[in-house]
């Protein structure tokens, strides 16, 4: 990972509790999917929260930007219905069919309109996608999410549109 593990959260004002195997499983049973030992390592750290501002180069533009995707938080895994929290991967199904977005995908960060997912449509190992609802955009960013931590780049990289 090119960002420190230390260095890649900024905050939690959620205040959610700390991931369990427990939770791992019920989310991946939930979701159908094997989340990657990377991203389950980020979480091990901090369930959810604001990264320290990241963006992933772009050799083709997109609707965020002519040269980068945005990380700007990243969800984690909530499995207590009594806590709530907007940046859940538990959340996928109901964003999914509320934005109208394709199936086999594990939304990891966006606003509806956007999203950065753990892409499963083509097997068990997940790419990361950029997928823009409102535009039709449906881009792969990186062929897994250990490449996409490794290019991972701090927002002052990239000039501001």
């Amino acid at each position: 990972m090119a960002i420190p593990i230390a260095e890649f959260w900024c905050s939690n004002d959620d205040d959610l509790p700390p991931l369990t195997d427990e939770m791992v499983s019920i989310a991946e049973e939930q979701l159908g999917v094997k989340l990657p030992a990377e991203y389950l390592a980020l979480l091990r750290v901090q369930n959810d929260g604001d990264t320290h501002g990241f963006g992933f180069p772009m050799t083709q533009p997109t609707t965020w930007a002519k040269d980068h995707v945005p990380l700007i938080d990243m969800a984690g895994i909530v499995t207590d219905p009594s806590i709530s929290t907007a940046q859940n991967i538990l959340d996928t199904g109901l964003m999914t069919e509320e934005w109208g977005l394709p199936p086999h995908q594990v939304l990891l960060s966006g606003d509806g309109h956007w999203w950065i997912t753990l892409d499963y449509r083509k097997g068990d190992t997940p790419s990361v996608a950029w997928i823009d609802v409102e535009c039709g955009e449906d881009i792969q960013v990186a062929s897994t999410f250990a490449a996409f931590l490794d290019g991972l780049r701090p927002d002052s990289n990239f000039d501001e549109e």
